[in-house]
Formats: structure tokens, C-alpha cells, sequence
């Protein structure tokens, strides 16, 4: 995925019992943020600072989903427990991680394994790419986030 690029055409489950191909979504910027686990401190306190700003993103046009490759019951769960105003979407597969290429090599306590890296994409409301973050870092992430919505 890189700048320019369009919505990739990908069916997948998310919370509230739905089902979404972000490829079908229109006149609408997007923020797609993609996160490691739920109910872990970081990506819990990515998903409330998202919430937090819901309102600034929905007041500029723009729908927020985060990605993990947690189940539905477990994105319920973690959405329900943070009050998330917006939806979950389950990629067990990493079909959408993969298309986004957020799986990387990652270490804890000397042992490798694939995982997510946090990262975060801002599509216009034409669903092209227009800004990403990688190795994001969750202080200060989502006022960047909004900051470059804003400049579109």
C-alpha cells in the first residue's frame, strides 16, 4: 500500500454484527488503524484517544476502524468494555493486513515472531491513499492524525 493507492476490495466481519468491503465505501475520508491486540495497554489507549476525538473526525467527514486479527467476540468485548464509537474489523487471516503490509518481524524478551505493527492510514473521500504511519507511537498519534485531515 502506498500513497496513492486505492481501498483494497476485501470482505470482512466487524463488530455490530456487519459485514464491510472498505473498497464499497464513499464520499467518505477514511482513518483505518491497524493495532496488535486488543485489551493491551497501548491499543487500548490508541482505540480511547480515537474515541476521544470521534467527534473532530466525524465533524470533517471521516469514519474510524481498527484492525486486528483478534476474533469478533473478543473486538465486542474490547469495543463494549472502551466504548468505542466506532467499529472493530476481525482479520484473522491477515487478509487486510497483508494487502496494508502491517505483519513485520517483531521481538519480545529475545523471541521473534509476525505480528502487527501499529500503523495508521488516512484515505480521502475519493479512497485514495493520501498520508500513513508506520512504527507509530501512540502518544500524540491521533493529533497527527487529525491534523493532516484537516489539510486535505
Amino acid at each position: 500500500m502506498k500513497i496513492g493507492d486505492s481501498l483494497p476490495d476485501i470482505q470482512l466481519q466487524m463488530t455490530g454484527d456487519n459485514d464491510i468491503n472498505l473498497a464499497n465505501i464513499k464520499n467518505k475520508n477514511l482513518v483505518i488503524y491497524f493495532y496488535p491486540k486488543d485489551s493491551t495497554p497501548g491499543c487500548t489507549t490508541e482505540g480511547q484517544n480515537f474515541r476521544d476525538s470521534y467527534q473532530d473526525f466525524k465533524s470533517l467527514n471521516c469514519e474510524i476502524y481498527g484492525v486486528s486479527r483478534d476474533s469478533i467476540k473478543s473486538h465486542e468485548n474490547f469495543k463494549a468494555k472502551q466504548s468505542f464509537p466506532f467499529e472493530l474489523i476481525s482479520d484473522p487471516d491477515e487478509a487486510l493486513c497483508k494487502a496494508f503490509d502491517v505483519i513485520k518481524l517483531k521481538k519480545l524478551y529475545g523471541r521473534e515472531y509476525m505480528g502487527v505493527e501499529r500503523s495508521t492510514f488516512l484515505f480521502d473521500a475519493n479512497g485514495k491513499l493520501v498520508n500513513e504511519w508506520r512504527k507509530v507511537k501512540v502518544k500524540g498519534h491521533v493529533d497527527e492524525v487529525l491534523e493532516a485531515l484537516k489539510n486535505l
